[in-house]
């Protein structure tokens, strides 16, 4: 029988990625016991390949090389070549991308890491070209190098590996020795002034060039500290409509919701723009970035009145359903950047095609005048990638049409538009069903469904409810991370119960149904128990290790930082410091506080790096700004009305109107007393509202327009 590492393995796994790669003809393997073990066995070098299925360069390297026999060969013979999918294993990930940062590379996908047998980085880099070109070695030419050092060197190999090793561990393990004071205000001010520093004026966004990147943490503080501080500033002379912190916001949301990086056709966002000026994306959509980015935009639709935000949040919400929906109630993680072997071409555009599905002329010349579809295009070979290049008055003005007939025919050619497009091949979707992705999915869905409907409640709760059912091990307390087609695989990371809390808990602000704020409550008492350190103060990214070769990596990282999704670390903290309040203990308050309190330095240092930690930070200092509603349901008036107000760090919760219903509660929760948020809220008569911030409450009050105007009167 053939050995396991003599042949491809891949088929045998259920990612859509690894799966991709199973016709190589490199024999690859997953990160698993069978191909660990067989590489310290021989005393071969491993070669790792982190990447996952919507990423373009990805492809191109499996075209350029791993599809070539030669190449494959080469590997087959002097390596061990193992493929992760960073989707499922973001441990793995996270540790080499780690030095390819502390070495001051770029990092990113594909990941390419040569290891010593027992899983010790020597070399490091991303996309390999077949040749040498653009100053970066051919991908066959640096096999040769690399193994023929393996034999002639191996003793610098292990040196070097003995001092990366050592750097990553440092790097991710790392706690400060000794613990600072957590000032919430300092840090959102400090945070919130360094995104001014950085903030493109010109284009919208950070930075001075591209790519631009979706920054929804950063976004967060603005609007956060346009809240706690704008008032302040406002009376110290500055604009009388807006703070920087605001003008900032809105100018990066408009930029991203009218350039490129927005599907004006179909909804929903692509993961970045390629360009200062958002045009190009990179067109692959991530179901976390079309979770956390109508976040921001329900709350800055709260915070400025901006219809529009509202109205892009729902367009993304109906994407998620429409095209990364699974039919029984979760998400699928992405779609891919290409279709045909084509990025964006799905996505754009030329003005004969316009008129091949349009018949009226008008129609068309509204069509390309309003999303900048010209003969040069704004992409390759003439293509254009749709951006709002003319608002529906200026269509008007040209026209001679009234603004109301322009954005009537905009509305029907954009529906004959996507008509036509769902035609066209679609992208490839990778249909895992994650954990964590679907809490930033469900936590986002059950906030829209104050702003935007129910209807969005109910596909949260869809979501969770699969997830609870398909993912979740009530009886150990385990969450597993990945579902496809029934094969569950991979424990959770932090980030997975962490996301999924707060989709729970925002489930429960929304329906006001225990069983939801119940689940939170389970998963928050599970990050305590597998993912805090007591004796060193943090929250760990993995559990302890355990015998596996499989997650006995090099280091027990910690993510302490907001990358492409949030901080989750952050999150956990954030989630705690809320949940506090519903139970009689003090714990998960303790554990926040203790996270905050290690590293406070590093947070200080970098602010919009801990964008997610920051924000929980204020939330600690300074507490929720709560309304607990005492009622059997939420009144529909209040909930609309609460859905529309921005409110920083707001806590929306219900409890039953009685004290004889309350104890019903508490004996489900198998608790002895009522916790603070519930205790001595009694309904007077009818619903009764009580609003706290600063850990001061109203009065019980009757009417949600004196519980919203208690926090600015306090009276």
């Amino acid at each position: 029988m053939t050995a396991p590492i003599e042949r491809n393995r891949l088929a045998e796994e259920g990612s859509p990625y690894l799966q991709a790669h199973a016709d190589n003809p490199v024999h690859w393997q997953p990160w698993d016991e069978t191909a660990l073990s067989a590489a310290e066995r021989e005393d071969k070098p491993i070669f790792l390949s982190i990447g996952y299925a919507a990423c373009h360069w990805c492809h191109v390297m499996a075209e350029e090389s791993f599809e070539d026999d030669e190449t494959a060969a080469v590997l087959n013979e002097n390596f061990v070549p193992i493929k992760v999918d960073r989707e499922e294993r973001p441990d793995v990930d996270r540790i080499y991308q780690t030095l390819a940062q502390l070495l001051d590379q770029q990092g990113g996908w594909p990941l390419s890491v040569w290891l010593t047998p027992d899983g010790r980085p020597f070399y490091v880099g991303t996309y390999f070209p077949p040749d040498s070109r653009g100053g970066r070695p051919g991908f066959a030419e640096l096999l040769e190098d690399l193994q023929a050092t393996w034999e002639n060197d191996r003793e610098g190999i292990e040196q070097r590996a003995d001092q990366w090793a050592d750097a990553i561990s440092g790097e991710l393990e790392g706690t400060p020795d000794a613990a600072r004071d957590t000032a919430g205000d300092e840090l959102l001010r400090s945070g919130a002034d360094a995104a001014v520093r950085t903030a493109d004026r010109e284009q919208g966004g950070f930075g001075s060039g591209g790519p631009k990147f979706p920054q929804p943490g950063r976004l967060q503080l603005l609007l956060r500290a346009d809240a706690r501080f704008g008032d302040a500033r406002r009376e110290e002379g500055e604009n009388a409509e807006a703070t920087e912190y605001r003008s900032i916001l809105t100018e990066t949301l408009d930029a991203m919701v009218d350039g490129g990086l927005y599907d004006h056709v179909g909804g929903g966002f692509h993961r970045y723009a390629t360009d200062r000026s958002w045009t190009v994306p990179h067109f692959e959509k991530m179901l976390y970035d079309n979770a956390e980015i109508p976040r921001v935009l329900l709350e800055a639709y709260r915070a400025t009145g901006d219809e529009r935000y509202a109205r892009v949040a729902r367009e993304t919400f109906d994407f998620l359903d429409r095209e990364l929906g699974h039919p029984e109630g979760g998400f699928y993680s992405t779609l891919d950047a290409r279709s045909e072997g084509e990025e964006g071409k799905f996505y754009v555009w030329t003005p004969a095609q316009v008129r091949e599905v349009i018949d009226d002329e008008t129609d068309v010349s509204l069509v390309c005048e309003r999303y900048g579809i010209t003969e040069e295009g704004n992409f390759e070979d003439g293509q254009t990638v749709l951006t709002i290049a003319a608002s529906v008055d200026e269509l008007a003005a040209r026209s001679g049409l009234g603004a109301g007939e322009v954005r009537e025919r905009l509305d029907r050619a954009r529906e004959e538009l996507f008509d036509a497009r769902s035609e066209r091949t679609r992208p490839p979707r990778d249909e895992k069903i994650l954990a964590g992705w679907n809490g930033l999915a469900i936590s986002a869905l059950a906030e829209g469904s104050l702003t935007l409907g129910n209807d969005f409640l109910d596909r949260a709760v869809d979501a969770l409810e699969f997830v609870r059912e398909t993912l979740w091990d009530d009886d150990a307390g385990l969450l597993k991370r990945r579902y496809i087609d029934g094969d569950v695989r991979v424990d959770g990371y932090l980030e997975d119960y962490a996301f999924l809390a707060r989709g729970a808990l925002d489930c429960y602000g929304a329906s006001g149904d225990l069983d939801h704020l119940a689940f939170a409550l389970d998963l928050a008492r599970e990050i305590e128990t597998r993912f805090f350190d007591k004796d060193v103060g943090t929250l760990y990214f993995t559990e302890a290790p355990g015998e596996s070769r499989e997650t006995d990596l090099l280091a027990r990282p910690q993510e302490l930082t907001d990358r492409s999704t949030p901080s989750s670390a952050g999150v956990a903290v954030d989630v705690l410091v809320t949940l506090d309040e519903f139970v009689p203990h003090d714990r998960f308050g303790e554990i926040a506080s203790a996270v905050l309190e290690t590293h406070h330095s590093a947070i200080a240092a970098e602010p919009l790096q801990h964008a997610s930690l920051v924000l929980a930070g204020d939330r600690d200092a300074n507490g929720s700004t709560e309304l607990t509603v005492a009622s059997d349901e939420i009144p529909a008036a209040w909930r609309d009305r609460i859905g529309e107000t921005y409110l920083p760090a707001r806590v929306l919760a219900r409890r039953p109107p009685t004290e004889a219903g309350l104890e019903t509660w508490l004996e489900q929760f198998e608790l002895g007393e009522a916790p603070p948020i519930f205790a001595g809220r009694l309904a007077e008569e009818d619903a009764t509202i009580y609003a706290c911030r600063d850990f001061t409450c109203s009065r019980p009050l009757h009417d949600v327009e004196e519980a919203l105007s208690w926090f600015d009167t306090g009276r």
